[in-house]
């Protein structure tokens, strides 16, 4: 350690790895169970429960999506995976992305679903065939 540098650090040394850094900011929040939730950080505590305003639950499948409004919304920490700052000079999405409306997101999520399970099924089949 150099002699110029001291053990008390500036305050703002550890500012950009504290949510505090994020406040009044649109985030992206990726939730443990999977759920992708965007709103203005308005508060936080020691445990990184988190307060989003304006909050919404993104659902994508394929190049659809649907932004689901829930309002002022609070996550408690251990929910959450990851906390990521939108940039609001850059597009959210890609251009081809198409909006839709729930009833439309949620259908498209049971296709997705059922084919994922048929494959599953598929597989299975396939493994149970395979007899190396």
């Amino acid at each position: 350690m150099s002699s110029s540098m001291s053990w008390a650090e500036p305050a703002d040394v550890y500012l950009s790895t504290s949510l505090a850094s994020y406040l009044d900011k649109k985030l992206l929040v990726l939730l443990r169970d999977g759920r992708k939730l965007l709103g203005i950080l308005r508060s936080f505590d020691q445990f990184a429960n988190v307060v989003l305003e304006g909050a919404c639950e993104r659902l994508i499948v394929g190049d659809l999506y649907c932004d689901i409004p829930l309002g002022l919304y609070v996550m408690r920490g251990e929910n959450v995976v990851l906390i990521g700052e939108l940039d609001p000079l850059k597009m959210e999405l890609p251009p081809n992305m198409v909006r839709v409306s729930e009833p439309e997101i949620r259908s498209a999520q049971k296709v997705e679903r059922e084919a994922s399970e048929l494959m599953g099924t598929m597989k299975k089949r396939m493994d149970f065939l395979d007899m190396d």
